[in-house]
């Protein structure tokens, strides 16, 4: 018999060191060759290690969230072999080579990486019993859309997903947690039953560390501001009502669309405000086209695709952008291309509006932009009073870059397009 031990090998220039986000196997087991061993992220994509020996793992170099040095021991696993094996593995694939195929961002946005799906051990007929809390079975929760990592943790905790309500299309974690506050921690209880949930511990690790380092490096480096303005949204609003009932075969129009269209517009008025600070150089960058961020909620974390010139498609092909962008996102099938060099951020709470936001500013990039809920009030319209459809509309700025004027100004200019939404198509 022999040990091999399998070194974290170098993965990407620079790398020093890589994040554990998920082990494939456990002490004791055994791996065949070229299986997963563990996923490894960087800063810049996820990577899988596989085993270049069949045999028994023995050592493994830590949990899930730990940092491994590269050259440091990932894995000890012993083959049938004699002598001693210390060397990683030769074909391992490079950062590079694997970051066209992974999903992965700078700064705010890496792609998730899922734990492989749970299997449901045989379960034996009982004895008659009273009926026990739901628990998951593979019959049960596989019909129910989710991510493998909810999927696992409804399995541990006794959760059927069947269950568990969703206002979207697949149960996320937040839908589980509140599935737990109502319930009572663990499965079901009888209707005004009603007890403490138990304390949960949970790692900050991949994905969710990654979003925690950068919003804490942008609150720490960015003098934040943020100014709020009410839109009459009413007369945009009828217009998209128009569009949609006269749309044929195209994607149905949201209010983003026709607001990317405004910003694009008014941008070149104020070039400060799509641009991107170089800290380190003392370096403003100007970016001439729009390459407009979309804050995306996935079942990982926020993640922030981008409209590649947004400032040169027109409502119905923003619309077809944002699904497509959206959906790879949250499936964590978004490429590398598609999730950096953004230029100006736009984020939305979507159903669960709000009055007003303060969104944290995209690192480089100098601004956000939040637009809240629409609401229906009564205004005064000279003597009469009117009906209104009225939405609130937010902007952070990165005040080294951006004075407050600017940011007012700006606002200003996009609200006159959004009140008289024919400008927004005239030439």
């Amino acid at each position: 018999m022999a040990r091999y031990s399998f070194r974290l090998p170098d993965i990407g220039e620079g790398i020093a060191e890589a994040e554990i986000v998920a082990w494939h196997v456990k002490i004791g087991e055994r791996v065949e060759e070229d299986a997963q061993l563990a996923d490894m992220m960087t800063d810049k994509a996820t990577v899988e290690m596989e085993s270049p020996v069949s045999g028994v793992v023995v050592e493994l170099a830590g949990e899930v969230g730990d940092l491994i040095p590269i050259g440091s021991t990932l894995a000890v696993i012993e083959t049938e072999d004699d002598g001693e094996v210390d060397a990683p593995p030769a074909d391992t694939p490079t950062e590079e080579e694997i970051v066209a195929e992974t999903p992965g961002v700078e700064e705010i946005a890496i792609a998730e990486v899922a734990a492989p799906a749970p299997v449901a051990a045989p379960v034996p007929t009982p004895a008659p019993t009273p009926a026990p809390a739901p628990t998951v079975t593979a019959d049960h929760s596989r019909a129910v859309l989710a991510s493998p990592a909810v999927r696992a943790r409804a399995k541990d905790l006794g959760v059927d997903l069947e269950h568990v309500h969703s206002d979207g299309d697949r149960v996320r974690h937040a839908d589980l947690d509140a599935f737990l506050r109502y319930s009572g921690g663990q499965g079901y209880h009888a209707p005004g039953a009603s007890r403490a949930r138990a304390d949960e511990p949970v790692k900050v690790i991949g994905m969710r560390r990654k979003i925690a380092e950068n919003m804490a490096a942008s609150k720490r480096a960015i003098p934040h501001f943020t100014y709020v303005e009410e839109m009459d949204v009413t007369a945009l609003e009828a217009m998209r009502a128009d569009l949609n009932a006269h749309r044929g075969g195209r994607p149905k129009l949201t209010m983003l669309p026709f607001l990317i269209v405004a910003i694009c517009r008014t941008i070149p008025q104020f070039p400060m405000i799509n641009a991107r600070y170089d800290d380190e150089g003392g370096v403003v960058t100007r970016h001439g086209a729009v390459h407009l961020g979309m804050a995306t909620q996935t079942d990982a974390g926020l993640m922030v695709p981008v409209i590649r010139d947004a400032q040169d498609k027109n409502v119905w092909q923003l619309a077809s952008e944002i699904t497509r962008l959206a959906e790879a996102a949250r499936t964590g099938k978004a490429k590398v291309e598609e999730l950096t060099g953004g230029t100006l951020t736009v984020t939305s709470l979507g159903p669960l509006g709000g009055i007003a936001t303060t969104p944290v500013i995209n690192r480089p990039e100098v601004a956000i932009i939040g637009p809240n809920k629409i609401v229906e009030r009564p205004v005064f319209d000279g003597d009469d009073i009117r009906r209104a459809k009225l939405m609130n509309l937010s902007i952070s700025c990165d005040h080294r870059v951006v004075d407050g004027w600017d940011a007012a100004s700006y606002v200003q200019a996009l609200k006159k397009l959004v009140e008289t939404p024919v400008l927004l198509f005239a030439d």
